[in-house]
């Protein structure tokens, strides 16, 4: 899919048609006034998380900015593209698989910029690198590494409310380390490559196991959040 090919009227976003899109990419010049623009394509297009047709279709055009194709923050379109492709189904990945090869090598040099001391930022790119590799669920939750969250003793079925981030001090939880493997191996390694400690400690804690206040059964954290979102969906 290319620009020239979209009608843009046969487009929805948050708001309805989708004609106004193209006049908000073209505002972005890398100035002042990108704040406005990219305020007004972030409400449109990833309307508290949800997405819609203009948004798959505005992908080109953030990976025209991504690349350094076309004015604007390079870091505003990685993260608006990784929160449209996480959502992605299965199906329609493949429409825009061209735009999604060029957003992974941006996406993993973008999360080698960042600094040490701004994890959360680290957290929030790791989950777009994820969402252009495809990764299902982390891809859309690894935010929880920054926020309080349950999980369901696989046993007696009690929650447990769970902080394994910066605030670790406040979670009532007990926690064990557990051998890495798979995923958690994978996230725990991107962070001490790129100096993240502080994220590197918070994977180990939710790729580890947590104790149920209840029943006292020690279970996988993450195989518990992962199950409790497959549920749901």
């Amino acid at each position: 899919m290319t620009r020239l090919t979209i009608d843009w009227s046969q487009l929805t976003h948050a708001y309805g048609p989708a004609d106004d899109i193209p006049g908000l990419f073209a505002r972005l010049d890398g100035g002042p006034g990108d704040e406005q623009a990219w305020h007004a394509l972030w409400s449109a297009l990833c309307h508290q998380g949800s997405v819609y047709s203009a948004s798959f279709a505005a992908l080109p055009l953030l990976t025209d900015i991504a690349t350094g194709r076309a004015a604007g923050d390079r870091d505003e379109a990685v993260a608006l593209a990784g929160f449209v492709v996480a959502e992605a189904e299965p199906s329609e990945r493949p429409r825009y698989e061209d735009q999604i090869a060029e957003l992974l090598p941006v996406a993993r040099a973008r999360l080698a910029e960042i600094p040490t001391g701004d994890p959360a930022k680290f957290v929030y790119h790791t989950q777009f690198l994820l969402a252009f590799e495809g990764v299902p669920f982390w891809s859309r939750e690894l935010e929880m590494l920054l926020e309080e969250f349950e999980a369901e003793c696989p046993h007696c079925e009690a929650l447990t409310v769970v902080q394994v981030g910066e605030y670790i001090d406040h979670c009532e939880a007990e926690l064990h380390p557990a051998d890495l493997t798979g995923t958690g191996a994978r996230l725990h390694a991107l962070a001490v490559d790129a100096g993240q400690e502080a994220v590197a400690d918070w994977v180990a804690r939710l790729f580890g196991r947590v104790t149920c206040p209840e029943c006292e059964t020690v279970f996988g954290l993450a195989e518990s959040v992962v199950s409790a979102g497959a549920g749901r969906g």
